[in-house]
């Protein structure tokens, strides 16, 4: 059987390990993919550390793209050749009450995690459910694609979704991997786009990704700044700090939503601020393949980019923790092939 490398990780803590494995092959409804690029998440700490049952040996990787190597029996939508993705979201059962309601994200069965539940990116090749690929517009580059596939999805999803009109005040908690995506999204959705961040080196770089304000998260009040320029519709806290996200409350407009993405410990809340202004805390999942296609047709057209750091499959580790230690600018993308 042909071979291809794939990089595993055998057990929770355990190694990163680039090894030789059997190309898969496609199942009915797949599609194998020959990868060029897989983002480096940090969600995919979940198989390397072990921070949810995982089947090991597993391949990590949900930002993937490449093009459509082989199809399975049943695939209609998708052509040898074509330039496609593959997202967090892998796929649902089709069937179940959440699923027949088109609540994907909550499919009983349980949704397919791509490089959780199964085999994901950080290989030459990898198989995908054709319901869980999306397709890659020509006017992305394989590097600028794959964090969309994830960070982008994430953000552009959230905000579209979120209730905010053109014009309303929108701020995005942080600027890091999904906030510097953020801020670009809700200028381009024409939002009045505040960025919230720690320090006041970070005002030149909000303003370069399109906010309209700044606020310097250590040395000012962020609920009260929002509340000086009429109140936030949403705040996109995309920080994994609860803290940091709980302070922001008492910054919305009435009606206004705290919309969750980062993966934060507790968050302490005042019920009465939230009776007051009838105010909501919100978390939301990632998208479908839809939604990528969606995300990346977007980003194409209004030229919205993710900043990343570009490594080698062989240095796999090093991109990891890399993307860890929080000092990427801002995607770390491993390149395949």
């Amino acid at each position: 059987m042909a071979g291809m490398r794939a990089v595993q990780v055998s057990r929770a803590q355990g190694p990163f390990e680039i090894v030789e494995r059997e190309i898969p092959e496609p199942g009915p409804g797949e599609v194998r993919i020959k990868v060029e690029t897989c983002g480096v998440c940090h969600s995919d700490s979940i198989v390397k550390e072990g921070l949810l049952p995982v089947e090991y040996p597993r391949v990590p990787g949900h930002e993937v793209v490449g093009i459509v190597d082989k199809l399975g029996e049943g695939v209609t939508r998708l052509a040898p050749g074509q330039r496609v993705g593959a997202g967090w979201h892998g796929g649902q059962c089709g069937h179940c009450n959440r699923c027949r309601r088109g609540e994907f994200f909550a499919c009983e069965r349980g949704p397919v995690v791509t490089g959780w539940s199964r085999d994901g990116g950080y290989a030459e090749y990898m198989t995908a459910l054709q319901d869980g690929v999306a397709a890659v517009p020509d006017g992305l580059t394989a590097l600028e694609a794959a964090p969309l596939m994830c960070a982008g999805v994430t953000t552009y999803n959230a905000l579209r979704n979120s209730g905010a009109r053109g014009g309303d005040l929108v701020a995005v908690l942080g600027l890091g991997g999904l906030g510097h995506l953020g801020v670009q999204y809700a200028a381009k959705m024409g939002f009045c786009t505040v960025g919230i961040a720690r320090g006041q080196d970070k005002a030149a770089l909000a303003r370069q990704l399109g906010a309209h304000h700044y606020i310097d998260s250590q040395a000012q009040d962020v609920a009260a700044e929002l509340k000086n320029l009429g109140g936030a519709r949403i705040v996109l806290a995309t920080v994994t700090n609860g803290d940091a996200m709980a302070a922001t409350i008492g910054g919305l407009a009435p009606y206004g939503t705290l919309l969750v993405l980062g993966a934060a410990g507790p968050m302490q809340v005042n019920p009465m601020t939230m009776l007051v202004g009838q105010l909501s805390v919100r978390g939301w999942y990632s998208g479908t393949a839809i939604d990528s296609e969606d995300t990346m047709a977007f980003s194409a057209l209004t030229g919205v980019r993710s900043m990343n750091e570009e490594y080698p499959m062989e240095k796999v580790a090093e991109a990891y923790e890399r993307m860890m230690s929080g000092k990427a600018r801002f995607r770390v993308v491993l390149r395949i092939s």
